[in-house]
């Protein structure tokens, strides 16, 4: 790794611990994106139980030898993923000890000096993502995001590159590899459950998007700083995520708000759960009926924030995402032109018309 490293821009860690008062312009949203921004813990007090909450769905019922229980859960997650596009599990059967120490690992790094984190930065102007990062400022509005964050690829474990792993804590490595293993035993079950819940067989969804060989699994550590005007930023800004599914563990500090019903919600934090996300692959593949929901990351000025999202990728190019031709119909034609994830992608990204994209092969 280079020796020597100017990190662009200025780490938000490093900002925050700075003393200032006021965020630099950079940071500050368009007031067109100011919509119930505000402190994440005052927006998660105003969330009550009379207010739409993200659905939790207990996975025990999917182990029951009663048919007609399992057919009940998978029928919970068919509706919070037609509904919402994300929901809450427990029950997933990864250890709450494991969990624990991956939260211990995530946080024993960022609580690391600046310096010694850049020992780790990653190189984004030459591609290379994975590593210690912050967001640049590549957007149409040139703002920037009040995160910090680690990037890495964590399974299938033979494609990993344990050399941009950070080696500090000492066993951040031992931890992460095997909650990626304990973590990929659950997404197989997810795909099972929600291809049953389109009325396909269970191994349908995860043939369609690489199957054990070649779905791709990606780690972000994000790490939001406390931020003394949490009114004018974003720890990350509105998208729906582009994977088939993404899971989302945190330290319990709330932040994330999902657009349902025609306004911002905040998640709430539900213990012993993981929160996954339907992305855009899967809602491609169900034709819609399953949905990929706009969300962002609120900021706070108590606590720190720290999440772990993983998301579950199709391999860039050898596959071509489309609707399942089960799922159109002449009521229900195909709502999606045929694409790469990679042409995905720069879809989202670069606003590339399907006119851009030479055919799939």
């Amino acid at each position: 790794m280079p020796t020597e490293i100017m990190p662009l821009p200025e780490r938000v860690e490093s900002l925050a611990s700075s003393g200032l008062t006021t965020i630099p312009k950079e940071y500050v949203r368009p007031e067109s994106e100011r919509d119930s921004l505000g402190d994440a813990f005052d927006e998660a007090m105003k969330l009550n139980s009379s207010g739409p909450q993200v659905p939790v769905v207990d996975l025990a019922g999917f182990d029951s030898p009663d048919e007609a229980v399992r057919a009940k859960c998978v029928e919970e997650l068919k509706k919070a993923a037609e509904d919402w596009g994300v929901m809450h599990i427990v029950n997933h059967r990864i250890p709450l000890e494991l969990i624990d120490r991956v939260r211990e690992v995530g946080k024993g790094f960022f609580d690391l000096p600046v310096e010694q984190k850049e020992k780790y930065a990653n190189d984004q102007a030459s591609g290379e993502i994975q590593g210690y990062g912050s967001k640049l400022a590549n957007n149409e509005s040139g703002q920037l995001e009040w995160e910090d964050y680690y990037f890495h690829l964590i399974f299938p474990e033979e494609k990993t590159n344990l050399s941009l792993w950070p080696k500090e804590p000492e066993d951040y490595i031992e931890v992460t590899k095997e909650f990626a293993k304990e973590l990929r035993v659950v997404v197989t079950k997810m795909l099972s459950m929600l291809s049953q819940g389109l009325g396909l067989e269970s191994g349908k969804l995860e043939k369609e998007i690489g199957g054990m060989e070649e779905l791709l699994m990606q780690m972000k550590i994000n790490y939001y700083p406390k931020c003394p005007q949490p009114e004018l930023a974003l720890g990350v800004e509105a998208h729906t995520d582009v994977s088939s599914l993404t899971f989302l563990l945190t330290n319990m500090v709330p932040g994330l708000q999902l657009y349902y019903g025609g306004k911002w919600v905040i998640a709430q934090c539900v213990p012993d759960s993981l929160l996954v996300h339907i992305g855009d692959t899967l809602e491609i593949l169900s034709n819609g009926r399953y949905r990929s929901i706009l969300h962002r990351s609120l900021v706070n000025k108590e606590r720190v924030r720290i999440s772990w999202a993983v998301f579950c990728e199709p391999p860039k190019e050898t596959i071509v995402l489309k609707p399942l031709p089960e799922l159109v119909t002449e009521a229900a034609p195909a709502k999606f032109p045929p694409r790469t994830f990679k042409q995905h992608i720069q879809h989202k990204l670069f606003k590339k018309t399907q006119e851009d994209f030479t055919s799939p092969k």
